[in-house]
């Protein structure tokens, strides 16, 4: 039987589309590209773009590719962007979302498609539909930051900007008054959320300020929070006395925690979590069980141990 060759290669070409990036049962071949997408709450915080490198270096190392998308802080959009991502033929997700239940039908979309989802940073709501969670402990993060509060004062009224669509953040808040209940020394005196942005951050505080609220401690859900807060603050030359907490340990807060200005903060690795996450995805692509949940822990930087870190990097 005679076979033209021009058919002959469009059928290996068709059957290379079809096993490109198989699970559990078969792995990926040697010698192919995979494409792998990633899509974050927002890349208006340097984190991300930390994390996504951390990804980036693992796949690129490989030689396959990443394609990132940034949804600015929008789920409709993350949703419309993770479809996409499944057109475009990924076989794995890296998934940082904006809202954790409010994510759940890309989850099922990606489900259907047969595209594996790894969780970064801040999970999901439905955790049975993703291969592994990747994350800090956030909440030690928040236990950390009340636990250096408490030796500093004995006494504190405790503003808390949170994020209540973004679990991580949820969960700092929650170490944070967990660290303090049942001492009613320490009272938290108004909570908000705020975005995780500066900008959003600047903004309530600055109603916070109008509304004569006494306080002498703020935590922020992460530390561009924390900044805006203290943007907020200077803006009014209201910041004399008071404490304040970020969590991520970014360069820009490391920065100015060496001027005096801020307290400190829970720092958090996203190059490490961005590493990790893409072992786990090559692992569990290669067929081998993976953890479902992988935590890492977190370290308080306070201007009494900044000079053991690298301040203009992440740990």
């Amino acid at each position: 039987m005679k076979v033209r060759t021009g058919s002959f290669f469009l059928v290996i070409g068709i059957l290379a589309l079809l096993t490109g990036c198989q699970g559990k049962e078969g792995g990926p071949k040697q010698h192919e590209t995979l494409l792998f997408g990633a899509t974050y709450m927002t890349r208006n915080n340097p984190y991300f773009d930390v994390l996504n490198q951390g990804i980036e270096e693992v796949v690129e190392a490989n030689g396959d590719i990443l394609l990132t998308r940034d949804p600015l802080q929008d789920q409709e959009k993350q949703n419309e962007q993770i479809l996409e991502l499944i057109d475009e033929g990924i076989c794995m997700l890296f998934l940082n979302p904006v809202d954790w239940e409010a994510v759940s039908p890309a989850l099922d979309a990606c489900k259907e498609a047969g595209v594996a989802v790894i969780n970064v940073d801040t999970v999901v709501k439905d955790r049975d539909s993703v291969v592994s969670i990747i994350e800090t402990d956030n909440y030690q993060a928040g236990q950390l930051c009340a636990l250096d509060m408490m030796k500093r004062k004995k006494s504190a009224n405790i503003i808390i900007l949170d994020n209540p669509i973004q679990m991580s953040i949820t969960y700092r808040a929650q170490g944070f008054t967990d660290a303090i209940a049942g001492n009613d020394s320490y009272r938290v005196v108004y909570r908000h959320a705020a975005g995780g942005e500066i900008e959003v951050s600047s903004k309530v505080m600055e109603e916070i300020l109008r509304a004569n609220i006494d306080f002498d401690v703020i935590l922020g859900g992460n530390d561009p929070t924390a900044l805006g807060a203290l943007a907020a603050l200077q803006q009014a030359r209201k910041e004399e006395g008071v404490l304040i907490y970020g969590i991520d340990g970014s360069p820009d807060f490391k920065a100015i925690l060496d001027m005096g200005y801020v307290t400190g903060t829970s720092a958090q690795s996203p190059k490490s979590i961005g590493r990790v996450a893409a072992e786990t995805a090559y692992r569990y692509l290669a067929g081998e069980t993976v953890e479902k949940y992988i935590s890492l822990p977190s370290t308080l930087i306070t201007r009494d141990n900044l000079n053991h870190y690298e301040i203009d990097g992440w740990q």
